[in-house]
């Protein structure tokens, strides 16, 4: 079958970046779903793991940790699917990904994509949906936030993919108030129109910002990008007791200034399920299936802003130009022709 992968590390504009490839159907294990791919979305972890990933010997690298399809068979104890079904998911990035034809996937990360939207935009959600959700329920716990206190959670890169779908999570499922970073008119008019109350300009200081909207202290911060470099700022805006959860990769993350007001920190990868097989790995087939409800509601909307056809190395190739770039607005999907 037709796919798209790499045999060695490269940036995207070298002539062997991603390539056409043909590799065998993959083998289905016991909760296995194998997915006629649809459509995928393009994240930084594609982009990471092109340029810097580990790369089989003598085999090619398949990427694609987001995507949206119809199951076509299911492995011998798979039970929540059938063919013909309509799934979304992220995947398991210790797996060969979804850029290719068919595609084998865990049932237990895989949900039932919602009804009110085509392959392509179901593609924009799930990865960004399942960290979202993580970080405001596994590892933030906002939930558990006293009610009778007016909480605040401040989302730096609110305008990116993660945030656009926090943001909008947080506003629907919580009674905190949101607070997202952004420095350029189009990112805070995004901002705001994703369930942010107010934005802020990362590129100047925090604390009078805050205070000019009547906020002393937030309660918890969730860093999306430059993290390290948000250190002393998130510090000196953060409670005492407060948490920060963060999704980045800083080479050097100086957690000193956090010492004093006992923060604590909190990582967030969204691959530490399926990579680990955890007792709570079946939890991402319910938190995309609650999502999929959220979505056909209304209460939250897909973040497809570029879509590219094709489903090949030249698509992907400008999909993942357009992620390294580093100034999208929500996400960029190749889907099938």
């Amino acid at each position: 079958m037709k796919a798209v992968g790499f045999y060695q590390n490269h940036p995207i504009d070298h002539s062997e970046a991603l390539q056409n490839i043909e590799i065998t159907t993959p083998e289905l294990r016991d909760h296995d779903l194998l997915v006629e791919v649809k459509a995928v979305s393009v994240n930084p972890a594609d982009t990471k793991i092109r340029a810097h990933g580990d790369v089989p010997n003598g085999a090619p690298r398949i990427l694609g940790w987001d995507a949206a399809g119809i199951v076509r068979a299911t492995g011998p104890l798979a039970t929540r699917f059938k063919p013909g079904d309509k799934v979304w998911y992220a995947g398991d990035i210790t797996r060969p990904g979804s850029n290719s034809e068919l595609h084998a996937v865990d049932e237990r990360i895989v949900g039932p994509m919602p009804q009110s939207l085509d392959f392509a935009q179901a593609a924009s959600l799930p990865l960004t949906a399942i960290t979202a959700w993580e970080i405001i329920f596994d590892r933030l716990r906002i939930h558990e936030a006293d009610p009778t206190e007016s909480a605040v959670l401040l989302v730096t890169g609110a305008a990116g993919g993660v945030g656009s779908i926090l943001t909008q999570l947080a506003r629907r499922l919580t009674g905190i108030t949101i607070i997202g970073t952004a420095s350029r008119t189009q990112t805070r008019d995004w901002v705001l129109a994703h369930g942010a109350h107010h934005v802020i300009n990362h590129r100047e200081p925090w604390a009078p910002q805050l205070l000019e909207l009547g906020i002393k202290e937030v309660d918890f911060v969730s860093g999306l990008n430059e993290s390290a470099s948000y250190v002393p700022q998130i510090a000196a805006v953060m409670r005492p007791e407060g948490k920060f959860a963060l999704i980045d990769d800083p080479k050097d993350l100086d957690i000193g200034p956090f010492k004093t007001k006992s923060i604590s920190i909190h990582w967030e990868l969204m691959y530490t399920r399926p990579i680990f097989t955890t007792r709570t790995l079946s939890r991402q087939h319910a938190l995309l299936r609650r999502m999929a409800e959220l979505v056909d509601r209304g209460d939250v909307v897909h973040t497809l802003t570029r879509r590219i056809d094709g489903l090949n190395a030249a698509s992907l190739v400008q999909a993942h130009a357009l992620v390294e770039a580093g100034n999208m607005i929500g996400k960029v999907v190749v889907a099938a022709q």
